[in-house]
């Protein structure tokens, strides 16, 4: 309220002040001190009436118009008497503290109600009027209170239009009226009057009267106006001493003044220059658009790009067919192996089963052979006793009786002889038998001792170099490697290098995730000994090199590429799954030329690294794979293709292992286990070996019992024949028909043994056949293996050479977009040229409508303006504005 209107006597203010304050009872109907009100005193400020809705206890109230004097309003307690007075503040824009009623506005909300709303007119006639072209005779104060504590104020002028819902305004409109809503002497509430009489204090009692007849606000405005005169004497003070520097001012322009011959031929100088500067800027621009159309018909007439890229597509689509011829004849051989893994087993069982059956029947010829030698023996001994027989009956013989007793006693051992015999026989035939099992036996134990053997001393291989790699890795990748090494590095002291040699690349290099060092050397095979070359010049020192440790054939592999400090920009060209990385994304090397290598030579950033097989199956083969992927490895290092797979055999990492410790401590587990199972093998072919032994022992001590035996049965044989010279005729023609029936058993006996040397022989045949077959089966299939190998290089060589000549393709490309780009923003170029420089010439017609001829470039010009200007403004700034001066 500081920027109250201060007209008027007190007496004027203490006039209007009456206005807004009615004595209101709220106990009882009692009438409050009357307010005499001037008729000279005007019309403004007057409150006319005041309508509510919804505010404390009144749901609809009004309008309630107010008399010219002293208003009373009466009635019991608790009908809404103070509701009138605190609707009277609040729809004066005052606050809900001011009203002692309530803290928040939300309170004077009729309960179950969201809004109240306050409707105030105001008197607004006489000469001092506030605004009485906009609001008219009356001015509405609508205030409506939310049940959230906000609220929104509008005023309007006596017709009912809105002239603003600004606070300010109302404020405004308060000061000029001199409604004060927090001035006791106006609006004395029940609380207020209550404080006021029970104060005993005189300090209070005299704040109170200086605020209720404006004398406060009367010093605030007297300090204030001391204040302002002192600082209009300050200012006065101030200007009247610039008043003298501006009279020294006037005379110094005075005197520049005079000067401006000089300066008007500066201006024109520079207008000159201004005019050779815009015809000199269209002479570069005519020489910058004749650059740039020669540029372009350049640009046009260079092929190169197109014939590099014809060149490209030449040599992708030959590998891609040779790539197809090496993959034809790799599935091939893999079918053909196959069928040869089948045939091998179908012979290898054949030539077995041909070696049972020759065993089988050369026991069967020699029993036959044994069979026949005894009958041949029987023969002889029935000839002797047939020759002796008869000698007997001619010469006669005595003592009969005691012959045909001992002959009885003979025929009893000739018979348990005989009986013997056969048990011995049969005896044989189990042995042999037996003796051929333990032999096969002996010889599938020997096969598997001779591959544990193998497997061994690769083991022991392989841990002899992991002991030596503990002092030096390099030697994991061979025994030579650091003496090649440090033989290149001498080489490269000497210069003899253009870039030293990088490599060997598996010790370059090292895994982010070392459960896929199996994947990764199954992935890259031979190039982790590979070196790497800037050159060709270097790889044949490198060569040279190599021979000292590497007989020809032997050496490790050396690729040709020119060295790089970045990393090629596979983001185009990446295998991308949410789930799998690349072995790009796996490994990590000491030199980005390791891994712009692999890009090139084995495209790692398109192989993915799928750790489980079933899924890497699903991934690559039973749907569509992902994004520029064309193989993947699991964690055995099975290969996995779109229509195929490759069984890895390596089961253990040679090169990419990182802790070397437990390497060698699991090979040694490894080792031990090994020598355990070579060590049974041995005990168990020994055990085997001392079996057969003791049955080769078994069965020749039998076949000597056997000999013996039918040795007995001769004697016996030929001592029964002694005794029997003294039969009769009939028995000596009964011998000579049993010596017949002995030779026809004995041709047939030779029949059958001739026989069976016929089908022994057969089945030797058979088994040699057998066994050549098997043989030639298996030198088949390895001959198709050792030529699947090269034929494996070869396709990686060929993959990696395609995927390279791939990217090279996008690349070239990209390049001749890039060149049509280049003449298409050329072409562009010179249109916007040749349109800068329509602009130019108009521009400088504009200036200068003749055209100026010079030899100076436009810098020079630019410099010469440049001096006169700053020499204009160094006489600008000494002399002043000359236009100024002339005003």
């Amino acid at each position: 309220m500081g920027k109250r209107k201060a007209e008027g006597s007190s007496d004027g203010a203490a006039l209007k002040k009456s206005r807004l304050a009615p004595a209101i009872t709220h106990n009882a109907p009692r009438p409050a001190k009357p307010s005499t009100v001037s008729p000279s005193s005007g019309d403004i400020g007057l409150i006319e009436s005041i309508t509510l809705k919804n505010f404390m206890c009144h749901r609809s109230l009004g309008p309630f118009q107010f008399g010219p004097n002293v208003n009373f309003i009466v009635g019991n307690n608790g009908s809404g008497k103070s509701a009138i007075l605190t609707a009277l503040i609040v729809g004066l824009g005052g606050k809900a503290t001011v009203t002692n009623r309530g803290g928040s506005l939300k309170d004077f909300v009729k309960i179950g109600e969201n809004t109240a709303d306050i409707t105030v007119k105001l008197r607004n006639k006489g000469a001092d009027a506030f605004r009485k072209d906009v609001y008219g005779d009356g001015i509405t104060v609508e205030h409506r209170v939310f049940s959230d504590g906000s609220r929104t104020c509008k005023l309007k002028n006596g017709s009912g239009q809105l002239v603003s819902t600004r606070k300010e305004e109302l404020v405004s409109i308060l000061d000029h009226f001199n409604i004060q809503l927090d001035n006791p002497v106006s609006i004395l509430s029940q609380e207020m009057s209550k404080q006021f009489l029970h104060s005993k204090n005189e300090t209070d009692k005299y704040k109170f009267f200086m605020k209720a007849t404006l004398l406060e606000q009367m010093k605030r405005d007297y300090i204030h106006i001391k204040h302002t005169e002192t600082i209009t004497r300050q200012q006065i003070e101030r200007q009247e001493e610039s008043l003298k520097e501006l009279k020294l001012e006037l005379l110094q322009k005075k005197e520049r003044y005079e000067n401006l011959s000089s300066f008007s031929q500066m201006k024109e100088e520079l207008e000159v220059l201004n005019k050779n500067m815009a015809w000199c800027l269209v002479r570069e621009q005519e020489q910058i658009l004749q650059r740039l159309k020669e540029d372009a018909e350049k640009e046009e007439n260079n092929h190169k790009a197109q014939e590099n890229l014809r060149l490209c597509q030449t040599k992708l689509l030959q590998t891609e067919q040779e790539l197809q011829d090496i993959r034809r004849r790799a599935e091939r051989l893999q079918e053909e192996q196959e069928t040869l893994k089948e045939d091998n087993l179908r012979r290898k069982e054949e030539a077995k089963r041909a070696r049972r059956a020759h065993k089988e029947q050369e026991l069967v010829y020699f029993r036959l052979l044994n069979k026949l030698r005894q009958s041949e023996q029987e023969q002889n001994l029935l000839q002797e006793k047939i020759g002796k027989g008869r000698t007997s009956l001619n010469s006669g013989g005595g003592e009969l009786s005691e012959r045909q007793k001992t002959s009885q006693v003979l025929q009893e051992q000739l018979r348990g002889l005989e009986g013997r015999c056969s048990l011995l026989n049969e005896e044989i035939k189990k042995k042999q038998q037996a003796l051929l099992k333990g032999k096969e036996e002996r010889d599938t134990l020997r096969v598997e001792q001779r591959s544990v053997q193998v497997l061994l001393e690769s083991k022991l291989k392989r841990r002899n170099q992991l002991l030596a790699s503990r002092s030096n890795k390099l030697k994991r990748f061979g025994d030579h490697i650091p003496d090649l090494l440090g033989l290149v590095a001498e080489a490269s002291a000497a210069g003899r290098f253009r870039k030293k040699p990088i490599g060997p690349i598996g010790s370059c290099i090292s895994l982010k995730d070392a459960s896929a060092a199996v994947a990764v050397e199954c992935c890259l095979r031979s190039f982790l000994k590979a070196f790497c070359c800037d050159n060709y010049r270097d790889e044949a020192v490198l060569q040279e090199l190599m021979t000292r440790f590497y007989p020809r054939g032997t050496r490790p592999q050396i690729i040709v590429s020119p060295f790089t400090d970045k990393l090629y920009n596979v983001h185009g060209r990446k295998a991308r799954h949410p789930d799998f990385r690349s072995v790009l994304d796996v490994i990590t090397a000491t030199s980005p030329v390791i891994l712009n290598c692999l890009i090139d030579m084995r495209g790692i950033e398109s192989i993915l690294i799928i750790k489980d097989k079933d899924r890497a199956r699903r991934v690559m083969q039973q749907g569509p794979p992902p994004r520029n992927c064309r193989e993947a490895f699991t964690a055995e290092g099975d290969q996995v293709f779109l229509n195929r797979y490759y069984t890895s055999d390596c089961s253990a990492p040679k090169y990419l292992s990182g802790d070397i410790e437990t390497e060698i401590s699991l090979l040694e587990a490894e080792l031990e286990n090994q020598k355990a199972h070579l060590s049974r093998f041995q005990l168990q072919v020994s055990s085997v070996s001392r079996d057969i032994e003791d049955m080769e022992s078994s069965v020749n001590s039998t076949i000597m019992a056997l000999k013996k035996t039918a040795l007995s049965v001769n004697r016996v044989n030929v001592a029964i024949s002694e005794l029997e010279t003294d039969e009769q005729a009939d028995d000596i023609r009964s011998l000579e028909e049993a010596v017949q029936e002995s030779r026809q058993k004995m041709e047939a006996e030779r029949g059958a043994v001739e026989e069976a040397k016929a089908e022994l022989d057969q089945l030797q045949t058979a088994a040699e056949g057998a066994e050549s077959e098997f043989l030639s089966v298996r030198e088949t299939a390895d001959q198709l293996a050792e030529e699947m190998e090269p034929l494996k290089e070869e396709q990686l060589r060929l993959e990696a050479e395609h995927a390279k000549l791939q990217r090279l393709h996008k690349l070239l490309e990209n390049k001749l977009k890039a060149h049509q780009d280049a003449v298409h923003g050329l072409r562009t170029e010179v249109s916007r040229r040749e349109a800068e420089l329509q602009e130019h010439v108009q521009k400088a017609t504009a200036i200068s409508p003749e055209r100026q001829s010079g030899s100076c470039s436009a810098k020079t010009i630019d410099a010469e303006i440049t001096r006169l200007k700053t020499k204009i403004q160094v006489y600008q700034s000494s002399h002043g504005d000359p236009e100024q001066l002339v005003r």
